[in-house]
């Protein structure tokens, strides 16, 4: 990776000097600050509401810093499930639903404590009803692999260290007009939700998938090769 990045935030105020501290607890990764290495999409998460927002732009250097990118290398789709479990609250809907919470947290969470800098998928409308449905056992792994890529919502760049905001400067922002980015944000969403529901399965497809209670029954572990198959397709 490389030692300098620029990133975005998307916001509906100018952020010129970003704070430790402060912000949501039940983000997708915690308390921190939340960018992504995609302009566009920053616009697209500045207009949630009909007002326009700002892109703030930075660079940051990863000099020194540990970070934690959950989509490669040795981490997989269920450990950043396990992440957002730890952060998110679901909507636990199963009987399955409360044993898997469990067992995904158990079996998947990678050590968290000194990471200055952690990258993954943002887990943002349908993309967090997929990871609920995943839980309550609705969708197998390889649906919800798939269905984080179907809508490109792209990765974020999140700040949680002290020493991590000690690093980032603020570069420029641009003004993101709601009146394209706002509707821009709501077909990513239901772009992705159209291609989820057009994605049909014969029988022959649902027997050979692996839900979250085959995890559960199996006892799989990350270098499970059944998973592994599955999550490097």
């Amino acid at each position: 990776m490389k030692q300098e990045i620029t990133i975005y935030h998307g916001s509906q105020q100018i952020v010129d000097v970003p704070k430790f501290g402060i912000g949501k607890k039940y983000n997708d990764y915690g308390q921190g600050f939340y960018c992504t290495e995609n302009n566009e999409l920053a616009k697209e998460w500045a207009c949630p509401i009909k007002n326009d927002g700002y892109s703030n732009e930075y660079h940051l250097d990863l000099e020194g810093l540990n970070v934690m990118h959950l989509t490669k290398g040795e981490f997989n789709v269920l450990n950043w499930l396990a992440v957002l479990l730890t952060h998110r609250k679901f909507d636990i809907t199963s009987p399955i639903g409360n044993n898997a919470r469990e067992f995904i947290l158990n079996r998947f969470m990678p050590e968290t404590t000194n990471v200055d800098v952690m990258i993954g998928y943002r887990a943002d409308d349908s993309y967090f009803s997929f990871a609920e449905d995943f839980v309550n056992n609705t969708i197998s792994l390889k649906d919800l692999n798939n269905a984080m890529r179907l809508g490109t919502l792209g990765e974020q760049v999140v700040l949680l260290s002290e020493r991590s905001f000690e690093q980032i400067k603020f570069i420029d922002y641009e003004v993101a007009d709601y009146r394209e980015y706002y509707f821009k944000r709501a077909k990513r969403d239901q772009s992705a939700r159209a291609a989820y529901a057009n994605h049909k399965k014969t029988l022959h497809q649902l027997m050979g998938d692996i839900f979250v209670l085959d995890i559960i029954r199996e006892d799989m572990r990350d270098d499970d090769p059944r998973l592994q198959s599955v999550i490097s397709e």
